[in-house]
């Protein structure tokens, strides 16, 4: 219950709603228990006025005392019925506090771990799929909400009916109390083996719906892909593996679960009959009445569902456990990306490496050695390396995804450790390699930044990433929708809107990482031209591998294995003949092949 106690803030939120659910449970099992008692009284009544009605026959005598006797049962039937509808009244303020308490421990829940998620650094996210994070937010949650809920509830429900009912019984005739008891406890621990055979093939189901899940979103993620190899029929194979292997395991939970009623009602049907064996051994003896006997059949009924929920109760607390202990492992991991000092301030926009290293914790790989270079406020910056030279590395720093291991990174000669994170973020306007678009309208993607944004700004935004003519092609403008990761876009077209996603905040540090990979010559042209309009008055930090995108630069700095290189303007470094002439004259001769 270690694991659990962490709920118990939430508890103690809504406290009122668990007092008052559990004085409705009390209130409601004692309109369960008064039906018996008047069952008894009229079954007394019967026996008695029986003989009485037989010995005044012939008399007048005879009719008054079958007016008296029916009146009498009317009257107890009366009785029953209104402690019936009290009881449901009682019921269902119950489940509208504890239920409903529940479901609010769950929002609260589900809320304060999304919250936590978006506080972890991205080296979180690089050790876990994203299945896993979705498992814990959804089916664990919803698994612990059973344990604030009906377990509670069905607990309580036991705890007080056991302790209102049983003495009554006792009082009333211990031998016959103990007999019509004994099944119950073979009643709750049976109950017990079967949902733990239940949960755990339940589990082993939810593996296989998972399973299934995943290879029917990913092919119809990859649906163009299957659809030009012709591998429909292959996949269509696959799903029918996956749905075999599906549908023998619900086959066998479906046979333990068709085993659960016959067993709960062979031992109830047991329990009634050691009731009444019992019972008329001692009405004979005289010892108790027939309505006795109705009484306490009534009782073992009433106590015939809260001891078979006390199995499926423990059965719920074990799953709801092992769900908060995984809840609790990413709520108990806490981001090392803090701000030192929360400085606040409206930055310039000057950067400075000075001998930074880095490497990532989640791979160990180590993406930079002793870089140092440095950019004023206003100007920019073009680094340029081949695929894994670290170049995106130094887009993550500067926005402190994450931080340098040795040697230090400066904004405005302030370590950025030192700024308050939401502040430094919200004046950098990031383009990452890896485009992503959410699934909303092209201008809600745009606007991401600053909900406030005017539409002649969305506009503008637009106009200087090159994207306003596409825009107008499209029937429904700025509102037309991208579907899912921005598909029904093109890769350019995705790129573009990315660029304007972050120019539109207005930034003073603007990072282009690769951001002109997916476009052509033409189209790479018509961005930077508008680059240079968008570059002025605020730091830029162009990352490419493409030495066309480095010319706007008023620096160079071009990387090999997370080294430096060389550096300097791009006539500078075309005058060195190094890696930099390679790769400009390599890329040309490229280009002009495609023209040829």
């Amino acid at each position: 219950m270690k694991d659990l106690a962490y709920l118990n803030k939430y508890l103690v939120k809504y406290k009122f709603h668990l007092i008052f659910g559990v004085v409705f449970i009390i209130i409601a099992n004692f309109f369960a228990i008064i039906p018996a008692v008047f069952v008894r009284y009229a079954f007394d009544i019967l026996q008695r006025s029986f003989g009485i009605f037989q010995s005044f026959e012939g008399f007048e005598l005879q009719v008054g005392t079958y007016d008296l006797f029916t009146s009498s049962i009317v009257i107890l039937a009366i009785l029953i019925l209104l402690s019936a509808f009290l009881r449901g009244v009682f019921l269902f303020f119950m489940r509208q506090t504890i239920i409903v308490m529940s479901r609010r421990i769950e929002y609260d829940l589900k809320n304060e771990i999304f919250e936590h998620y978006q506080t972890l650094p991205l080296s979180f996210y690089r050790k876990n799929n994203t299945g896993d994070l979705m498992a814990r937010i959804s089916e664990d949650v919803s698994k612990v909400r059973m344990y604030v809920g009906p377990a509670i509830m069905y607990g309580v429900n036991l705890s007080t009916l056991m302790l209102m009912v049983i003495p009554y019984m006792f009082s009333i005739n211990p031998t016959l109390t103990l007999y019509s008891l004994i099944p119950l406890p073979i009643l709750s621990f049976s109950i017990y083996y079967v949902s733990s055979i239940i949960n755990k093939r339940s589990e082993e189901i939810q593996e296989s719906l998972s399973g299934l899940s995943t290879f029917v979103q990913e092919a119809f993620s990859g649906i163009r892909v299957i659809k030009s190899f012709v591998r429909e029929d292959a996949m269509a194979n696959e799903f029918d593996k996956e749905s075999v292997h599906y549908k023998k395991r619900s086959l066998k939970l479906a046979f333990v679960q068709s085993l659960f009623m016959p067993l709960m009602m062979s031992l109830i049907g047991l329990s009634v009959i050691l009731t009444v064996y019992i019972g008329s051994i001692q009405v004979f003896a005289g010892e108790v009445s027939t309505g006795n006997i109705a009484e306490f059949i009534i009782y073992v009924n009433m106590l015939t569902w809260p001891v078979t929920a006390l199995g499926w109760i423990t059965s719920i607390i074990q799953r709801a456990a092992a769900s908060q202990k995984r809840v609790n492992e990413f709520l108990n991991t806490k981001t090392d990306i803090v701000s030192q000092k929360e400085f606040e301030k409206e930055i310039e926009g000057q950067i400075a490496f000075e001998d930074v290293s880095f490497v990532y914790p989640d791979s160990g790989i180590r993406a930079l050695r002793k870089v140092s270079f440095d950019v004023n406020a206003g100007e920019s910056i073009a680094i340029i390396g081949t695929t894994g030279s670290g170049k995106s590395t130094v887009a993550n720093l500067v926005c402190r995804m994450y931080d340098v291991n040795e040697g230090s990174l400066q904004i405005d000669g302030v370590d950025v450790k030192d700024y308050s994170l939401s502040s430094l973020r919200s004046q950098i306007g990031y383009v990452p390699q890896d485009v992503f678009l959410f699934s909303d309208t092209i201008e809600n993607n745009i606007s991401f930044g600053n909900r406030q944004m005017s539409p002649e700004e969305i506009r503008r935004a637009a106009d200087d990433a090159d994207l306003l003519k596409n825009i107008k092609d499209l029937k429904d403008g700025f509102s037309t929708r991208v579907g899912e990761r921005g598909i029904t876009l093109s890769g350019g077209q995705k790129q573009r809107v990315s660029i304007a996603r972050a120019i539109a905040r207005e930034p003073k540090i603007l990072i282009l990482d690769d951001a002109l990979s997916a476009v052509d010559t033409k189209t790479e042209n018509a961005i930077l031209n508008a680059m240079q309009r968008i570059m002025q008055g605020r730091t830029s930090v162009i990352i490419s591998h493409r030495v066309s995108s480095a010319k706007l630069a008023n620096k160079i700095v071009v990387l090999d294995d997370g080294e430096i290189v060389e550096q300097g303007t791009h006539s500078e470094l075309l005058s060195q003949n190094g890696i930099y002439k390679q790769l400009h004259d390599k890329q040309l001769a490229a280009e002009e092949t495609v023209v040829d």
